[in-house]
């Protein structure tokens, strides 16, 4: 494969205790052919000074700095709008990717030029112990991600790698729906391209408190459940019935359910388990 030009997008805030490993995993990568963007969103603790380290040591690293905190999305719009590169990995600045991430996953666009973006396995550890809670898959072929679209997101975002093109053609994050602004974006790309996943793990997705608090998941499930209706008919998708009873009820069980009870029952029912 001819080797493309990559552009790493890692937004960053008040991450220092994870994003000296999540650039050492960037670094690492078999593939070395790319720019590594990095926007801090106005961090308030050593965030900054680990990556200024970092940015002095390689010149493929370039620095952008939040004068307010923005939040996720837009801080990811700012980093995707600078990119050169023809293909965008995202990465979140407490992941951890494998050294093979990046050469699997160009290698996969450029073998497919139907699809917009490639997803893959990610391997789920508790911050805390360090152990291994799960690996989660995805479907690999488009036709079932467009089924699995209105039940779970049929790309992980934390592993994504997608086509620069996508976003001149359908445009960047919607800014009105972070943290679910992922999810929006993915049934805009599913009108104008293919879905597709590397059938391997490629990631390593930390849980952390932060990452599950009730009010942040609460957040995320009515935002997630806003985005399906507003597809129900998008011409892209089918939105059967089993389709509606799921998000009918999902919607009433965000008012009648705790989000953690079924964050947890999710990630039993959608995991595999560790052994």
């Amino acid at each position: 494969m001819k080797k493309s030009l990559i552009s790493v997008v890692m937004p960053c805030y008040n991450a220092g205790k994870y994003v000296d490993e999540a650039i050492q995993s960037v670094l690492a990568q078999t593939l070395k052919n790319f720019e590594f963007i990095i926007v801090d969103d106005k961090s308030t603790d050593n965030s900054l000074e680990i990556i200024k380290k970092y940015a002095k040591k390689d010149r493929r690293i370039k620095l952008l700095k939040n004068k307010k905190n923005l939040g996720i999305a837009k801080t990811r719009n700012i980093g995707t709008k600078i990119a050169k590169g023809e293909y965008i990995a995202v990465h979140d600045a407490d992941d951890i990717s494998l050294p093979r991430r990046f050469e699997e996953e160009a290698d996969y666009l450029s073998q497919h030029p139907e699809v917009g973006a490639v997803g893959s396995y990610m391997e789920i550890f508790d911050d805390a112990s360090k152990k291994i809670i799960g690996v989660r898959k995805y479907p690999l072929e488009d036709r079932e991600l467009r089924k699995v679209i209105f039940f779970f997101s049929p790309i992980a975002q934390p592993a994504s790698m997608i086509r620069r093109e996508v976003f001149k053609k359908i445009g960047f994050y919607d800014e009105r729906y972070p943290p679910a602004e992922d999810l929006d974006f993915w049934f805009r790309l599913g009108t104008e391209y293919k879905f597709g996943n590397v059938p391997k793990v490629l990631l390593k997705y930390r849980h952390t408190l932060s990452s599950a608090t009730e009010s942040k998941i609460k957040i995320m499930e009515k935002l997630s459940n806003e985005i399906r209706w507003k597809n129900h008919g998008n011409k892209a998708y089918k939105f059967g019935f089993k389709a509606f009873v799921y998000n009918f009820f999902h919607l009433m069980s965000i008012y009648l359910i705790p989000s953690k009870f079924k964050l947890w029952l999710f990630g039993r029912l959608r995991d595999e388990k560790a052994g």
